[in-house]
């Protein structure tokens, strides 16, 4: 049974929502939550993967990257299909790739197929995700309904990310196969519910897909995050690293050239002088990418060399999957009262600071006066998660809300893949034989530091929010744009 009914923006406005419009935003919430559970929950499992498949630290890594650049390299894709097909097919569809897609990363056996698995499930993630967030604010007015509906659909993202530490613990303490197959009834759950409670919604009238752009970004993405990875190995100043970035290079520039000439560009390149959804857009890069990057530290150094069990593990990070529940009785609240700006910028500084605070950890951590400080100041940059998307969306019109949310969580997933690799590629460089947990520590600094850094590099990005411009005063225009402004004008 599908539904034929539509929710007008006006009715979302309202200030109490219908059953059916929550239960559409509930489903949203759920299939956004899977997807940060996926990448996060990973991260545990992985030391038990290593040792059953006898896997090294770069390949683990790349059961990590794997998803977030499937997830990253079609984002653009996924969120320009959703404008142009219907959103509710598009979302549909690619649900349910990624419930077989876990089903059979569960099943397999052999390191390529297992990333191969990670890759198709970000793929279908990569549709899922930016067609979740056009849905929800093509059928909330933007202001408060919006606001509201954003930061509960965010927080539970943020929540997916934060608590795939706990749910990690917990399914790789029964065997890290369940961290694969753990996915499968939700995402079957809320495939059903979709197709009950989505919208229907029209095609575009006019558009196309830019095949050869997906092509070209996604290639780009794919070799600058292998290049990063290997060029450890391989020396940064040799042939192979300097030809592979040359390449980067002439894959982007050559994505830059079709987007200037295609008739149905994959990304109008106008949207980009919007400061809001760039500056968003960067935030969100040194949020994730700094997260991912401290978790696959922490894993590892817990497990591995402190020898905690997944659960114990689970239980100590807790805190960051707590304080991110907590924030979504209030963060739509925070918006209205403070606007997006300082909240993302006090968030982003708590969280670098929390990541220094790390530094202070041993062979023999307190978990009271060393970890937790540390673990509670990275929760409450998870807070600042629901007024990024919020900032970033704000003032684009409809039929480009899926491209917006396209760039931002493209911006996130592909930034955090390549900020990963920079990481693994700082902690392989120090690697030594000796394996004493002093050792491996301090094999790791090197890699707590740089995510620290990388933290409060987007929190100076936050605070140029708060610099005087010149054209503060008037509406953000787009060039690309200037013969529809003249046809409002003459409206």
């Amino acid at each position: 049974m599908t539904s034929t009914a539509t929710f007008s923006a006006s009715s979302a406005a309202d200030s109490r929502w219908s059953a059916r419009l929550w239960g559409m935003l509930i489903t949203l919430c759920i299939v956004l939550f899977l997807d940060g559970l996926d990448v996060s929950m990973i991260g545990v499992a992985l030391p038990s993967i290593g040792k059953d498949l006898h896997l090294g630290t770069s390949t683990l890594q790349w059961l990590v990257s794997g998803y977030v650049l499937g997830y990253g390299g079609l984002l653009l894709l996924g969120g320009r299909t959703a404008d142009l097909l219907g959103r509710r097919r598009v979302f549909l569809i690619a649900l349910g790739v990624f419930a077989l897609a876990s089903l059979a990363g569960g099943l397999v056996s052999s390191a390529a197929l297992l990333i191969a698995t990670r890759f198709v499930k970000g793929l279908a993630a990569a549709f899922t995700a930016p067609t979740g967030l056009s849905i929800i604010t093509t059928n909330f007015a933007e202001g408060p309904a919006r606001n509201r509906a954003l930061s509960i659909y965010t927080v539970f993202g943020a929540g997916g990310y934060s608590m795939g530490l706990v749910f990690g613990g917990l399914m790789t303490g029964l065997g890290w196969r369940w961290t694969f197959l753990l996915p499968v009834p939700i995402a079957l759950a809320a495939l059903i519910a979709a197709l009950i409670l989505v919208p229907r919604d029209r095609r575009a009238e006019e558009g196309g897909h830019d095949l050869l752009g997906a092509l070209l970004s996604t290639a780009g993405m794919l070799l600058l995050v292998y290049t990063v990875v290997s060029a450890p190995q391989a020396g940064w100043g040799s042939a192979r690293t300097i030809g592979s970035f040359a390449a980067v290079a002439a894959l982007f520039v050559g994505f830059v050239a079709v987007e200037k000439r295609v008739r149905h560009p994959l990304i109008r390149l106008g949207i980009l002088r919007r400061a809001t959804l760039v500056r968003a857009s960067l935030v969100i890069v040194a949020l994730a990418g700094s997260y991912f990057s401290w978790q696959f530290i922490v894993t590892l150094y817990l497990q591995d060399t402190l020898h905690w069990s997944p659960l114990q593990l689970a239980m100590g990070l807790l805190p960051v999957g707590l304080l991110v529940a907590l924030s979504s009785v209030f963060s739509d609240k925070l918006v209205d009262r403070f606007g997006t700006g300082p909240i993302i910028a006090v968030t982003m500084i708590a969280m670098s600071i929390g990541y220094l605070l790390f530094l202070r950890v041993d062979t023999h951590p307190s978990y009271l006066t060393v970890i937790l400080p540390a673990v509670m100041l990275v929760g409450i940059g998870w807070i600042g998660f629901p007024s990024i998307n919020i900032q970033a969306t704000a003032g684009i019109d409809d039929d480009e809300q899926g491209l917006a949310a396209g760039v931002l969580q493209t911006s996130m997933q592909v930034g955090a893949a390549i900020i990963l690799a920079v990481n693994t590629a700082i902690i392989a460089s120090g690697a030594h034989t000796d394996t004493s947990p002093a050792a491996v520590l301090s094999g790791y600094r090197p890699g707590l530091i740089f995510v620290g850094v990388v933290a409060f590099i987007g929190a100076l990005v936050a605070l140029t929010h708060f610099l005087p411009t010149r054209r503060a005063a008037e509406p953000v225009r787009d060039l690309d744009d200037e013969p529809h402004q003249e046809e409002l004008a003459a409206a």
